[in-house]
């Protein structure tokens, strides 16, 4: 079953306050419509993509198209006034496909950037049993009707919803909607599920569950909210979970492991050794590497490389942490801290890339949880790891022409010497395991995805 997904980029955005469509603000270094492209040219459900714009804007929609490569994108149409204008330029773009009515299409409004896989799929497995799809998610507010500013209704919250896209259909369903509303004189719609509940009447409209992150950028203050949420987009993982990665995949793999003589670092040395694979471990207690020394973390990849032939994935973990106000730190002790948190972390990416290229490999490296927010005591610590988070997401768009991929692990307290340390003895039913969370980083290791933070929490998911 082909499925299609268009999206709707022919707003004109006048609620934004820009002098061109909302839907080529900047978000996070590239155009929102980028992002939402994106998601659909890497979902593994779509086949095609469809983007309707608004007349004038089809050279620069076309110039982002080719630039990122987004090779599913198979047709760029010219939207109406009418959002409905523009879903019609879509569906009537098929009329000569043969068997085209039995297509799965999706509308999604461009400015929804955060539409992710998980609600894409539910879509599409919505459709195997009905005709036409909702995606809506519960409403946390009180929702009032008024006239002239007098309350009219307070209807009951527990069966109102927020609705969103995409909105999923068999095309011959919404083509047959259309037929009847463009019939219509008085015809007037703000989504495609609207003209299928008001003209085919008999047809259900099932809902399935959208997502609080799938916002729609409207006003322009929304702009500031999406880029917290990319900055703090995470995936969760917990350490119940023991059965989403294979453990033959790292028989035969090469793993570099920097910090790799203690804690989470050497749980990892281990389980990749117990997998089959070979684990280099480097550290400065063991082979005396200093990863803010460019050159040690150079010697340290050619080491293994003399011995195995390649590099399969660098992980790491070594990182320092003074607990004190920036005041009472020396001056070395600020240098050590940058040197290592940060700097290192930059030695390893830079002499990581041409190994990794040759492997299609992957790095990972490791934050904290204070990399949201700064903390008292260890400042230089916690903005270090914030550091560490946007180097990670830089770097996966900077590697995406080379097949490397970057992810950053951002573990629950974990039971660790450094946390020991630091924070004296503390209750093991409130840390995770450096085990628990050396296993959940195989499993990232071995994952298709690439720019990620990836939460590791107690409990089941």
């Amino acid at each position: 079953m082909r499925t299609i997904a268009v999206i709707l980029a022919g707003g004109v955005g006048s609620r934004f306050g820009l002098g061109e469509p909302k839907q080529f603000a900047k978000l996070a270094g590239h155009n929102i419509i980028e992002h939402t492209i994106k998601v659909f040219n890497n979902s593994k459900y779509i086949d095609e993509i469809i983007i309707v714009i608004k007349l004038g804007y089809e050279a620069t929609i076309e110039d982002i198209v080719n630039q990122r490569c987004f090779e599913k994108v198979t047709k760029i149409l010219v939207g109406g006034r009418e959002r409905s204008d523009s879903s019609l330029a879509a569906i009537n773009s098929f009329e000569k496909v043969k068997d085209s009515e039995n297509f799965n299409i999706l509308f999604h409004d461009a400015v929804r950037p955060f539409i992710d896989e998980i609600i894409i799929q539910r879509c599409i497995d919505a459709l195997g049993h009905f005709n036409a799809i909702d995606v809506a998610i519960n409403t946390a507010d009180t929702i009032i009707e008024q006239i002239n500013d007098i309350i009219t209704d307070i209807p009951d919250r527990s069966r109102l919803n927020r609705g969103q896209t995409p909105q999923a259909f068999k095309l011959g369903v919404i083509k047959k909607a259309y037929d009847y509303a463009m019939k219509d004189e008085s015809f007037r719609a703000t989504d495609d599920c609207g003209v299928v509940f008001k003209y085919l009447p008999d047809e259900p409209i099932y809902v399935v569950k959208g997502s609080e992150d799938n916002i729609k950028i409207t006003h322009e203050q929304d702009i500031f909210l999406a880029d917290k949420l990319f900055q703090l987009k995470t995936i969760q993982m917990s350490v119940a979970r023991t059965d989403d990665f294979n453990t033959k995949f790292f028989a035969g793999k090469t793993v570099v492991v920097f910090g790799g003589s203690y804690g989470i670092g050497k749980e990892i040395v281990n389980l990749v050794t117990s997998f089959g694979g070979k684990a280099f471990s480097y550290s400065r207690s063991e082979t005396n590497t200093y990863i803010e020394n460019s050159k040690s973390v150079e010697n340290a990849l050619e080491k293994a490389v003399i011995e195995t032939g390649k590099v399969d994935f660098i992980v790491n973990t070594a990182a320092i942490l003074i607990k004190k106000p920036l005041k009472h730190m020396s001056h070395k002790e600020i240098l050590d801290s940058l040197n290592v948190n940060y700097l290192g972390v930059i030695n390893i990416a830079r002499a990581s890339e041409r190994y990794l290229s040759l492997t299609n490999g992957s790095l990972l490296l490791f934050t904290s949880s204070s990399y949201t927010r700064g903390r008292s005591n260890y400042s230089l610590y916690s903005s270090s790891k914030a550091a560490v988070v946007n180097l990670t997401q830089a770097l996966a768009e900077e590697w995406e022409s080379e097949n490397i991929r970057i992810n950053c692990i951002n573990p629950q307290r974990t039971k660790t010497p450094m946390r020991i340390s630091n924070f004296g003895n503390e209750p093991d039913s409130d840390l995770l395991s450096a085990i628990d969370v050396g296993r959940r980083s195989l499993a990232v290791l071995s994952a298709e995805y690439t720019g990620q933070v990836v939460d590791i929490k107690l409990g089941r998911s």
